[in-house]
């Protein structure tokens, strides 16, 4: 397993390169924002940084 990106929905490395194959870009960065925007983001609880 690769290193996780997003400790909030659990992307990795692997997720990115995935998306990028199939889509031609990545859309996580999308996914992520709109889960942000909505209020979803835990950052600060399931990232080790804490950001």
């Amino acid at each position: 397993m690769t290193s996780l990106i997003c400790y909030c929905f659990g992307y990795s490395e692997d997720d990115i390169v995935r998306d990028f194959a199939v889509n031609g870009r990545s859309t996580i960065l999308q996914k992520i924002l709109s889960e942000k925007k909505a209020g979803a983001c835990r950052c600060a609880e399931t990232n080790p940084l804490g950001r």
